[in-house]
């Protein structure tokens, strides 16, 4: 049996973990085995509905008394001990950030290898396995042999594969856990005050680099953006600027996007920001040079100052409109 993570939001699983159940189904099935699932937190209820093609067999839904949000170790310790009951194969969970964390907590309290970031799996009594390293520009080759077998999986690589399996048997799992683990918990979440769409739920994002120049020229990339109902971010390197708010900043220590166009304006590309944008479906790169970094991942690339390239797109799709 295969153990996974399903992380989701008030019912709704995320996109990553369905990606991760891809995997987790082909880890499965060669080793003749079936994939159950295990969920946390407030509105799990609603989550059975929504994995009904994703292959589970079993729906672990977990009781944590006195623990109504994100608590790592809390959830850790669910995971083991779930897993010493049932015991699996292999445990996956989203390479997200909550994912890598819980995981990394049982790799610690078991002795455990943790593999994150993995891409794909040939099993044996020993895992040959492929994964990302420095952000997606490394692809490493590892073998696996402890069990069980605990590994996150690459964001935004897999698909999302339909199993057609109907819904899954839910049960419930009811851990029992000390004082120390539930010392660490989320209090409470807070709204950004930035107003309009998220980067994160976004079909189109607008990022903008040093390349904008300073905080007012941001306004061309904002105009573009209400054109088209796209969100707008940023590099670090703009944040840094004081430009934008964090809030803005797509990366490896900022936001992770998957849009279905992402276009960058006066961005370089560098790895740590390549991390966040990975996930766009389509790029659409504006850069005076044409050595930058970005340039060559993009789909689509036009070399100009943005100043006059931006403005330009703005004024073409309003005649389009005829505004």
């Amino acid at each position: 049996m295969v153990l996974a993570l399903v992380e989701h939001v008030e019912g709704e699983p995320l996109e990553e973990s369905l990606q991760m159940l891809t995997l987790a189904r082909e880890i499965a099935e060669a080793e003749g085995e079936s994939v159950h699932g295990v969920a946390f937190g407030d509105g799990v209820d609603g989550l059975t509905d929504r994995l009904e093609d994703a292959g589970l067999e079993v729906l672990y839904m977990v009781s944590l008394d006195g623990i109504d949000r994100y608590a790592p170790i809390a959830w850790a310790a669910s995971l083991e001990q779930l897993a010493d009951e049932t015991d699996p194969a292999a445990v996956l969970a989203a390479g997200t950030d909550r994912g890598n964390e819980v995981l990394a907590h049982i790799g610690a309290r078991n002795d455990l290898p943790v593999v994150a970031n993995c891409l794909s799996v040939e099993v044996g009594e020993t895992y040959t396995l492929e994964r990302q390293r420095w952000g997606g520009s490394l692809i490493e080759h590892a073998r696996l042999r402890a069990g069980p077998k605990v590994m996150s999986v690459a964001l935004h690589e897999l698909p999302i594969e339909s199993a057609g399996s109907g819904a899954p048997t839910v049960e419930s799992f009811t851990p029992e856990l000390t004082e120390v683990e539930h010392l660490v918990t989320v209090d409470r979440f807070e709204e950004s005050e930035e107003e309009g769409i998220s980067l994160t739920d976004a079909n189109v994002v607008i990022g903008g680099g040093r390349g904008v120049g300073n905080a007012e020229d941001f306004d061309k990339l904002e105009e573009l953006a209400e054109l088209i109902g796209a969100a707008v971010g940023s590099s670090r390197a703009a944040v840094n600027e004081g430009w934008r708010p964090h809030d803005d900043q797509i990366g490896q220590t900022g936001a992770k996007i998957s849009p279905e166009l992402y276009i960058a304006a006066g961005i370089s590309g560098a790895v740590q920001h390549m991390v966040g944008c990975k996930g766009s479906k389509h790029l659409l790169a504006i850069n005076t040079d044409p050595e930058a970094g970005i340039i060559q991942k993009a789909n689509w690339a036009v070399l100009g100052d943005l100043h006059e390239v931006i403005p330009a797109i703005t004024e073409e799709i309003r005649r389009r409109q005829g505004e």
